[in-house]
């Protein structure tokens, strides 16, 4: 069973900052990739960012340059730093983790999600 615990979201002005964290408990093998969604109200889930085992990470095009996906291997954590933040930043932001079991299968695992809410 793995637990994914969010941290780090809240109320921000127009081009302030904000670090979610991430962190992932229980007993599996390995975290591969770790992926940031975000959905607002009325729109579809989207794939913020993500970051593989070495490092390599991908952005959704509308946080290019603003947003940084970082992991702790150590700590089973990713985060997010977000910067210059914008109204339309303003979501309910959730982590994934794909996990390999020490069955050796695989399975995304979810957090909570948190709340990020960007306004003047």
């Amino acid at each position: 069973q793995v637990h994914l615990a969010e941290s780090g979201g809240g109320l921000v002005q127009p081009g302030g900052s904000l670090t979610l964290s991430c962190a992932a408990s229980g007993s599996f093998f390995r975290i591969n990739d770790m992926r940031w969604y975000r959905q607002a109200p009325g729109k579809q889930r989207e794939l913020v960012a993500s970051i593989s085992t070495d490092g390599i990470t991908d952005y959704g095009d509308s946080v290019k340059g603003r947003f940084t996906i970082s992991r702790d291997n150590v700590k089973n954590t990713a985060y997010l730093q977000m910067n210059s933040l914008k109204p339309e930043d303003t979501a309910v932001y959730s982590c994934c983790f794909d996990i390999t079991r020490w069955s050796g299968s695989r399975v995304d695992s979810w957090g909570q999600g948190t709340q990020v809410t960007v306004t003047v």
